[in-house]
Parts: C-alpha cells; sequence; structure tokens
C-alpha cells in the first residue's frame, strides 16, 4: 500500500498558511538524516556542561541589567577554547598552530543529500510500497530494564549534584564549557548515528557512520592535516560539525562548520557535498531561505543528493510553502527512498492532518530502519506522533522501543518524561528532564523542566523552576553569538517565562521571515499577552488552517477567541485541545480547564 493515497496536493486541501517544525527550538523531527546513539556521557563531561550553562543563568538571574549581559553573551567570540586543550581533546598529534584552524574542533558526523529533475523511480519508495508488515505494535514492547533505568538515573544523579552551584561567570563561558563538553564526551554518542560519506580512502566511512562520531572526525582530522587539499573531506568535517552542533546543543561548532565547507568549495568550486552542507548549516542556523538556494544548487550539480533532497524538504517546510514541500517530498521517494525521506515525507502528511498516512509512512520507515540509531529515531517519531494525539500508553511503547536501541537517546528520553508528565508521573518526568538537560540544555526541555518544577510547586521548586528559565536565555545568546537566528526560540519561551515585549519582537521579525504554523501561533500568543488580543484572532486562525493536530495551538486560540468576546467558538476550541491531548503542558492544561469552566 502506498503512501500516497491520493494526489492531492496540501495546497488543494486548505490554504497553506505558516508551518514550522513540529519542534520550535528549531529542531524539526525531521532534522537529521540518519540517526546515532550510543554510551553514556561520563559524570564528569555531563558537569562541566551543565556548570557551564549554570554559571550563565545565575549571570543572567543576578544582574539587574539584562540588556548589558545580553551584549556581553552577542559578543563573545564564537570559538572561544584553548587550542591545546581543544587538539589534545580532539585527539590530535600535531601543534594546533600547525593546523588549518577547521582541524581544531571536535567530532560529529553528517551524510549527503540530493535533489533535480524526474529521474526513474527507485527501489524502495513509499509510493507502491506494502505498508510497513513489521512494525511492531506498541502494545507488545518490553519496558526497559531495571540496569537500563539505573543507567539513565545515575547520569541524572550527576547534573543534580551541580544544582547548588551558583557561580557567576559569563556567555563566553558557556561557549567554552559546552564546546570542550562536546569533545571530551569522547564516543559517547548523543542523537543517533548521521552518516557522513567519506571522500577518501584514508578515511574509513564505516567510523562515520557507525554512530562513533568522534573517531570518524579524529580520523578526517588527521586525514586533512596530511591531505590538507582534499576537498570531499573538507565537506564531511563541516557536515560533521553541523551534526555535532545539533546533536550537543553547542551552535559554537557553526562557524567551524562554516570554515570548512568554504575551504571545500575554495578547493572544489561547486562540488555538490559542500553545496549540500551549507544548506544544512544554513537550516540549523534557521536562515532556511539560504538552505534552500544552497540546496538548490546542490542539487544542480547532483540529483540525487540525499542531504541536498533532504535539507530542501527541510527549508520548504520552515518556510512554510508546505505544497512545495509536498511535492519535493514525492521527488525525494522517488530518487533516495530509505529512512530520512520516510520521515521527513510523514511530517509534510502530520502537518496537513493527516495523521493515519503520517503513522503508516513511519512505520514504513521502522520497517527499514537497519542501524540502532535509525531504529531509536524512527521509534522516537512515532512516539511524538502518539503523544501529540493524547495516546500515551502508545507513545510509551514507542519511547520504550527507541530506548531499547539506543538507551541514551535524548529525544526518546525527553518524550518519555513527557508522556509520563501527562499520565501523572511527574515526579519521574522531572528525573528523567533533569538527565536531558544535562547533556543537552536546549529551550524545549528546559522550559518543559522549569514548568514541571512549577506545576508540582513543592519547596524550593519556583527557585529551581526561574534556573530553567535562565539557561534558556543563556543558550538563545550563545547561539545568537554563533550565527543562529534565535527569534521563534525567544517569542515562544519569553511570552511565557521571560520579557513578553521581547516576545513580541522577536515573534514579528519571525513571522517577517516566514510564514509558518508554528511563526503565526508564536505571534499570536505573543500579542495575547501583550493584550492585543484583536489582532492576535487572525494569526491564531492561520496557525490551525493547515489541519495539523495541535493542542497548544488550539488551546491558544481557544483563549483568545474567549478574550475577544467569541465565548462559544473559545469553549469549542479549548474543549478540542483538551480532548486531542489532555495533558498537552503542564501549566496550559490546567489553564485550559480553568479558563473553560468560567466561561460555561
Amino acid at each position: 500500500m502506498s503512501a500516497r493515497t491520493n494526489d492531492e496536493e496540501p495546497g488543494e486541501r486548505s490554504p497553506a498558511p505558516p508551518g514550522p517544525p513540529s519542534h520550535p527550538d528549531g529542531l524539526s523531527p525531521a532534522a537529521p538524516a540518519a540517526v546515532a546513539g550510543g554510551a553514556a556521557a561520563a559524570p564528569g563531561t555531563t558537569d562541566e556542561r551543565v556548570t557551564a550553562v549554570r554559571r550563565v543563568g545565575a549571570q543572567r538571574s543576578a544582574r539587574p541589567a539584562r540588556a548589558a549581559s545580553e551584549s556581553a553573551a552577542a559578543t563573545a567570540p564564537p570559538t572561544a577554547v584553548d587550542p591545546a586543550a581543544d587538539t589534545a581533546l580532539a585527539g590530535a598529534s600535531v601543534p594546533p598552530e600547525a593546523a588549518p584552524a577547521e582541524l581544531t574542533a571536535g567530532a560529529a558526523a553528517a551524510d549527503g543529500g540530493s535533489e533535480a529533475g524526474d529521474p526513474p523511480r527507485a527501489e524502495g519508495s513509499l509510493r507502491g510500497a506494502p505498508a510497513g508488515p513489521g512494525a511492531q505494535e506498541p502494545g507488545t514492547h518490553e519496558p526497559l530494564g531495571d540496569e537500563r533505568v539505573a543507567a539513565v538515573r545515575r547520569v541524572a544523579a550527576a547534573g543534580r549534584r551541580w544544582r547548588g552551584v551558583r557561580l557567576v561567570g559569563c556567555a563566553a563561558l558557556l561557549a567554552v564549557a559546552l564546546t570542550g563538553g562536546a569533545i571530551a564526551f569522547g564516543a559517547a554518542r548523543d542523537q543517533g548515528s548521521v552518516a557522513v560519506a567519506a571522500s577518501s580512502s584514508a578515511v574509513d566511512p564505516g567510523a562515520l557512520g557507525s554512530g562513533n562520531l568522534d573517531a570518524g572526525i579524529a580520523a578526517l582530522q588527521n586525514h586533512l592535516r596530511s591531505q590538507p587539499k582534499d576537498a570531499g573531506s573538507w565537506a564531511t568535517l563541516g557536515l560533521a560539525y553541523v551534526e555535532q552542533a545539533r546533536t550537543k546543543g553547542d551552535p559554537a561548532r557553526y562557524p567551524q562548520a562554516e570554515k570548512a565547507l568554504r575551504r571545500s568549495l575554495a578547493l572544489a568550486p561547486g562540488n555538490d557535498q559542500a553545496l549540500a552542507g551549507r544548506a544544512a548549516l544554513a537550516a540549523a542556523r534557521h536562515d532556511f531561505k539560504d538552505a534552500l538556494g544552497w540546496s538548490d544548487q546542490a542539487l544542480k550539480r547532483n540529483p540525487y543528493s540525499e542531504r541536498a533532497l533532504s535539507s530542501r524538504i527541510d527549508a520548504l517546510v520552515e518556510l512554510g510553502r508546505y505544497t512545495d514541500a509536498f511535492r519535493a517530498a514525492r521527488t525525494a521517494d522517488d530518487r533516495r527512498p530509505g529512512v530520512p525521506v520516510f520521515t521527513r515525507y510523514a511530517y509534510v502528511y502530520e502537518l496537513r492532518g493527516d495523521v493515519t498516512t503520517a503513522r503508516r509512512v513511519l512505520e514504513q520507515a521502522l520497517t527499514a530502519a537497519a542501524s540502532p540509531g535509525d531504529v531509536a529515531y524512527v521509534a522516537a517519531q512515532l512516539g511524538q506522533l502518539a503523544w501529540n494525539q493524547g495516546k500515551y500508553t502508545e507513545a510509551l511503547g514507542y519511547y520504550a522501543r527507541a530506548l531499547a536501541a539506543d538507551e541514551n537517546y535524548l529525544p526518546a528520553l525527553e518524550g518519555r518524561a513527557r508522556a509520563q508528565a501527562a499520565t501523572g508521573r511527574r515526579d519521574e518526568a522531572i528525573e528523567g528532564l533533569r538527565t536531558v538537560v544535562a547533556r543537552y540544555p536546549l529551550p524545549g526541555p528546559l522550559v518543559e523542566l522549569g514548568e514541571l518544577y512549577e506545576a508540582r510547586g513543592g519547596a524550593g521548586d519556583r527557585a529551581r523552576a526561574r534556573e530553567q528559565y535562565a539557561l534558556v536565555d543563556a543558550w538563545i545568546a550563545l547561539a545568537r553569538a554563533n550565527g543562529v537566528n534565535a527569534d521563534l526560540d525567544t517569542a515562544l519561551a519569553a511570552a511565557e517565562h521571560g520579557d513578553k515585549a521581547a516576545a513580541l519582537r522577536a515573534a514579528r521579525a519571525e513571522w517577517a521571515r516566514r510564514h509558518t504554523v508554528h511563526t503565526a501561533d508564536a505571534l499570536a500568543w505573543a500579542l495575547h499577552v501583550n493584550g492585543r488580543d484583536g489582532e492576535a484572532l487572525g494569526y491564531a486562525r492561520k496557525a490551525t488552517a493547515t489541519g495539523y493536530r495541535s493542542a497548544v495551538f488550539r488551546y491558544h486560540r481557544g483563549m483568545i477567541e474567549l478574550a475577544t468576546g467569541h465565548t462559544a467558538a473559545g469553549r469549542a476550541s479549548l474543549r478540542a485541545a483538551l480532548k486531542l491531548n489532555p495533558g498537552f503542558s503542564p501549566l496550559g492544561a490546567a489553564a485550559a480547564r480553568k479558563a473553560l469552566e468560567a466561561a460555561e
């Protein structure tokens, strides 16, 4: 049974207004071209990263002059790492001054992409392919063993030991420690394995695609020291740094990636691997217009580049061009069917509100998954899809399957915590999110943890919540210092837990760049918290216009409708949100119930 149940385009179903990724922190569910998983990080390494983040958070909380703090962060050197220490951590054998700057940074991996023309359909395409018969039903998953749970809790405990540390630092320290911590993870694999195409026999492709990202990077670095004119290996290294930044929440790697990719293009102008790498880098920095341009250039050179095909879909989705994204997904499915394309195809269907087809495509992807990393990635996506529909038992089953493949796969740990919170297991959820933010201090999980503390309301919980929100500010400052557009992250976090005026400025800036369901929702909510509900209502309606099934979007729309006197519509929207996903937010779900009771 084909994933294409008909030839209808998304735009034929309803006008395609705004619409970014289901992870507004910029990590779209379809972001990786493959996935990587692996060993737990050593507690000492985790502590270094958590300490640095908390230093910045403490500083931001303590300083009355917030603007001065942000200015200091913005001017912090993007790669302020001691060269000697960086070289040693990366396992380099050559003094840093003897090697190009691009070689003195961490370790990560990624693969190449593709698209252009209408060549013959590739074997394994979703079109005409049978539905995944081997997909295991959620109810049949085995629970995680005690040993696995104990291992995860040991990592969380390492992070908790630093809860009391309130040292005043600067944003530059955050960049240093995040970068150093990323390198020091050694063989640890934070996030699914992304295969990186080796361009030279001097680099073992297996080392890059096996999930041991640090070993792959070390091999590339050593190779490039002896063969500095190998354009393909420079491109591979650039993609590796992009993947490291994404998987480890470390935007300080983006400048390194840009240098490596520029070097590749200088040596071999127009090579498709480096062009696809520039597309991936632009997307990671949330510059989706440039990501689309680089993807198109790469596909002119190589219509079958998987990385470019995937990045092109991502860019079109993030620009709100859903009809074009659907067509791009069909093209990619014809040319390079596989897990990277299947997961993106599923997300395009989900944005249309076609959850049934999205799930079927993801089940096919799970059947096709050959590595533990791919299994973890796709199973976590199925868990997220189930959670969005309020199917918590099913979601927990998929997250268990992901963690059975890779017990340290952070999106699965985060998703499991979210599902646990929705089922009343709040303390377990908090414990799980502590593990996640200790290694992956991104805005999404930080806000989730802060809201769980607020919802629990125990002794010291309010202060703990404020600490998480301060760390969001620190991460955003670091991201901006390294060329990442963080306006959507700012709008989402600040609207609820920060400077509301700043949230509105950021939301307007992001809407000016791209019209997606997520930017529409962010702008609607920022207008609402600033008391501008009349203007907010139109954006709230745009956010729900594609059929995308989001309880958060319906909650926001319902609150805005109530505030503008559309009482019946507001009640209907709030009921729809709570029916779809009763535990969509620790604080939002309670607020929706309270508002609904008051409006009855």
